[in-house]
């Protein structure tokens, strides 16, 4: 199975691709603007951090009632109705204007990161009733793919926009991009079985964490997944901008330039290493991952090596990513699959949370080299434990 056949071979596949490239690109061109707006209000490193996990936390608080409501309502009115809310969120970004009104744009990224959590859950637990086995690996490192691009391409054109027409004229754009996926999306006709009609969301919340304590092993898949939270990078790479980089570029720039290099990383490693990776070789990936962020934390303070540096701390992410999402995918019986994956999300967005806090916090106490290769040793344990649960996948 190609990437090329799987995408002519189901139509539906392709058009959600073709969403997904879309929504993606919507939701990472404003970060850039976003972050460059905390830099102009001078924001301490906590609160970078903070905002940084506000992006994050609506995946952990809502998953338990998120997974229910996909499980059990009709799917494509849910998710033009989260894409709908998701659009009015970025325009009231343009009502951002002093520090004194930080709090208030965190509540306008919790809602839109609220619905832009269900709306991954909702596509993520799509694609397994669909396709199955390979083919649904496959899907997920598309996936992967394109929301590499749409990071890659939306943060580096984000930088540009924000450098040289500024925060508003980004936010604009954000949202023209976002209206053209809500209309693109509301013309895709699919229709997808609803098990659950009648059951109380008490009961099938209830049901979902029961059936995830009697299958242990997807509860090891779920924590072998919310590894590659560790890579949460946003955080650091901002702080790098604000007392590194921007002796040598403009703060946009360097935000923008070093995340697409990750993303660009993102983007093209599945073609070289997907068909390598199976049970026995992911423990070696996951060493590589760790090799390569402590490379960056030697390289990170020269902007110009950084970018060769962050560039290999992203080649296998997304691999990892796939592979272990599919794993547990395929693990789950449909009737499930919203709930134990908002629970996977849930538990995957809790370690990009704290990962974040923890450079956020502990900025203030060691070198970012230092916080740099406590992350790079946290992949040595991870390639430790899939050690031992290999022998039950």
């Amino acid at each position: 199975m190609t990437y090329y056949k799987l995408l002519k071979n189901y139509p539906l596949v392709r058009k959600l691709s073709i969403l997904q490239l879309i929504a993606y690109f919507g939701a990472w061109f404003s970060n850039v603007a976003i972050y460059t707006m905390l830099v102009k209000f001078n924001s301490s490193a906590f609160l970078i951090s903070v905002v940084t996990a506000i992006h994050l936390i609506p995946a952990i608080v809502l998953a338990p009632i998120s997974g229910a409501i996909i499980d059990k309502f009709k799917i494509k009115n849910l998710m033009i109705s989260l894409l709908s809310l998701e659009l009015l969120m970025t325009l009231l970004f343009l009502s951002i204007n002093n520090a004194s009104q930080i709090w208030l744009l965190m509540i306008f990224i919790f809602i839109k990161m609220a619905c832009a959590s269900i709306f991954f859950s909702s596509e993520m637990s799509l694609l397994p009733k669909i396709i199955k086995g390979k083919a649904l690996q496959k899907a997920n490192e598309i996936h992967s793919i394109i929301w590499s691009f749409a990071y890659a391409f939306g943060m580096a054109l984000g930088g540009i926009i924000v450098n040289a027409y500024g925060i508003k004229i980004a936010i604009i754009i954000d949202s023209l991009v976002l209206l053209i996926a809500l209309i693109y999306f509301y013309n895709i006709n699919f229709t997808i079985e609803i098990i659950h009609t009648k059951e109380k969301l008490y009961s099938m919340i209830k049901n979902g964490f029961i059936y995830i304590k009697n299958h242990k092993i997807i509860f090891h898949l779920i924590l072998l997944h919310s590894s590659v939270g560790l890579t949460a990078f946003d955080t650091l790479v901002t702080l790098l901008a604000k007392n590194e980089y921007k002796y040598i570029i403009a703060v946009p720039l360097a935000i923008g330039l070093t995340n697409a290099a990750r993303a660009f990383a993102l983007m093209i490693g599945p073609f070289f290493i997907s068909n390598k990776i199976n049970k026995n070789t992911l423990m070696y990936i996951f060493i590589f991952q760790a090799f390569s962020i402590i490379l960056w934390s030697f390289l990170q303070f020269d902007f110009y090596y950084s970018l060769i540096a962050v560039f290999l701390t992203g080649f296998t992410t997304t691999t990892l990513w796939s592979y272990t999402y599919a794993l547990i995918q395929d693990r789950v019986e449909k009737k499930y699959l919203g709930r134990v994956i908002s629970y996977n999300d849930m538990i995957f967005m809790l370690s990009n949370v704290l990962t974040t806090l923890f450079i956020g916090i502990m900025a203030s106490y060691i070198s970012l080299q230092s916080i740099t290769l406590i992350i790079a040793l946290m992949f040595f344990i991870v390639a430790f434990y899939y050690s031992r649960i290999k022998k039950w996948i």
